[in-house]
């Protein structure tokens, strides 16, 4: 329960300051002894607390116009990621998303900030919520391409913000149903979530408050950094669990 605590805090403030990185923070913590099962289901339940606890600071850039596509494309997403977990090595699909962000975050942040990305369009923003959503229902982890995305695509801070907030509650909430209905979630699990649920709030809010005083260009680099770390986590948990 301890390390449980731990993680919650850790990965509450990460996720208050870059709007996600919940699961990749806590999950390298509780690798260490919390049960694969349990921490998969701790893990969005704390992403969906945490987004909805920092959702009155960052609410305003949220634009349902901008946020459909990739909630729709997400949606339809999640229940192939939650097939995958049976079907599938979800070490792999973290290997190479590691690897992907390993080498491109670093390169992104070399580039002038200013650099935008214009093609796509909102198809494209449905295929990386597409994406986003296979990777939740598979490993929790919706937040990192979308975020990508939206960070090459120039949108302010807030606007950014706003809408992966909106996606992420969505995909999150999504993969708990899921998981409810295949029976994922088991009454055992309850006083875990209830201590991650409470020992996050408050660190994911302090998180938010940091997150209000960055520039968007100094928000970039928050997020840029942060990716780039969460390549190195996924890498590292990939490793670790074929070795």
């Amino acid at each position: 329960m301890v390390l449980i605590a731990v993680g919650a805090a850790l990965a509450g403030f990460a996720q208050g300051v870059s709007g996600f990185a919940f699961a990749l923070v806590a999950l390298s913590v509780w690798a260490w002894g919390v049960d694969p099962k349990l921490a998969v289901v701790l893990s969005v339940f704390g992403s969906l607390v945490g987004q909805l606890v920092t959702l009155p600071f960052v609410w305003r850039g949220f634009s349902i116009r901008m946020a459909l596509p990739f909630i729709v494309g997400g949606l339809a997403g999640v229940p192939i990621g939650a097939q995958l977990v049976g079907a599938a090595d979800p070490n792999l699909f973290k290997f190479g998303l590691g690897l992907f962000l390993v080498a491109y975050c670093p390169l992104m942040l070399l580039l002038r900030p200013d650099i935008r990305f214009r093609w796509g369009g909102r198809l494209a923003d449905a295929a990386i919520g597409w994406i986003g959503g296979v990777l939740g229902g598979m490993a929790a982890i919706s937040g990192p391409v979308p975020t990508l995305w939206t960070t090459l695509r120039g949108w302010s801070k807030d606007e950014q913000r706003g809408v992966l907030q909106g996606f992420n509650i969505a995909m999150h909430t999504a993969t708990l149903t899921i998981y409810l209905i295949m029976g994922t979630i088991e009454t055992g699990m309850v006083g875990a979530l209830a201590l991650t649920g409470v020992v996050l709030a408050p660190f994911a809010i302090l998180g938010v408050l940091v997150f209000r005083r960055l520039s968007t260009i100094g928000f970039r680099r928050v997020v840029l950094l942060g990716l780039t770390a969460s390549g190195l986590v996924l890498i590292w948990g990939a490793v670790t669990a074929w070795v």
